[in-house]
Parts: structure tokens; C-alpha cells; sequence
């Protein structure tokens, strides 16, 4: 299997399994090491790096989201080697706010698992807004 169809593979099946809320499946594609790199200026945003820092945060998400926290990809996966930018759309919403916007991710694939994640908001603002400071 040649290195962009490998990282294909998992990039979809990752969607895949966060676009169904199966946050369990998605993250066991996570290496323990993986880097994440959260953007804004909120209580999300920074470095992560371990799958078990991650996780935590998307926990929070879906606890300041009041369980409303929802990722869909909205297009194939554009690989380029071991990399891949796949276009999503997420929402949340919480008491007095609500956000909904379109972000890129970005994903670096080894082997069968993701060991780097960049992520890009449409409204940077606006999502750092959502999330607040915390």
C-alpha cells in the first residue's frame, strides 16, 4: 500500500468515526504521542501531546457544549504523501451561545496511525468566543 493511500485510509476512517460520534473509534487511530494543535485563543487552544491530553480535551468540549459538540467532514480527504487536509464542519452550542462553522483539518498519518493533527477554523473568532477563557 503506497504511503497516500494508506494515509487516505485512515484519514476516512477517522471522519468517518467522529461523524458518527463514535469518539471511541476515532481516537484509537491516535498514536499515544500524537501532537494536536489546537488554534484560538480559548481554553481549548495549544499543544496536546499524547492521545490521552487529547481525549481529555475533546471531553471538555463536550461538557462546555453541554453534550452538543458535533464534527462532520464535508469532503474527501486531499492527501499529499502522509499528509491529509479534509474540509468539516462543526457545531456546539451551550446557555447563550450556539456556534456552527467550517475548519480544515489537517492530519499526519505513520504507518496506521495519526501522529500530528493542525486544525482550522473559518471564524477563528467566533469560535474562541464559543469556548471562552475558561
Amino acid at each position: 500500500m503506497t504511503e497516500s493511500v494508506n494515509t487516505a485510509a485512515v484519514a476516512q476512517r477517522y471522519y468517518e468515526a467522529m461523524s458518527a460520534g463514535d469518539i471511541p473509534a476515532g481516537t484509537a487511530l491516535f498514536a499515544d504521542d500524537i501532537v494536536w494543535h489546537q488554534p484560538g485563543a480559548n481554553q481549548f487552544s495549544g499543544v496536546r501531546d499524547s492521545a490521552a491530553a487529547v481525549g481529555e480535551m475533546l471531553g471538555g468540549m463536550m461538557a462546555a457544549s453541554e453534550g452538543t459538540f458535533a464534527l462532520t467532514f464535508t469532503g474527501e480527504p486531499m492527501v499529499n504523501g502522509a499528509l491529509a487536509a479534509i474540509p468539516a464542519h462543526f457545531s456546539g452550542k451551550r446557555e447563550g451561545a450556539e456556534m456552527s462553522m467550517s475548519g480544515v483539518d489537517v492530519l499526519r498519518v505513520e504507518g496506521d496511525k495519526i501522529v500530528e493533527m493542525w486544525l482550522f477554523s473559518a471564524d477563528q473568532e467566533a469560535e474562541d468566543a464559543f469556548w471562552g477563557k475558561g
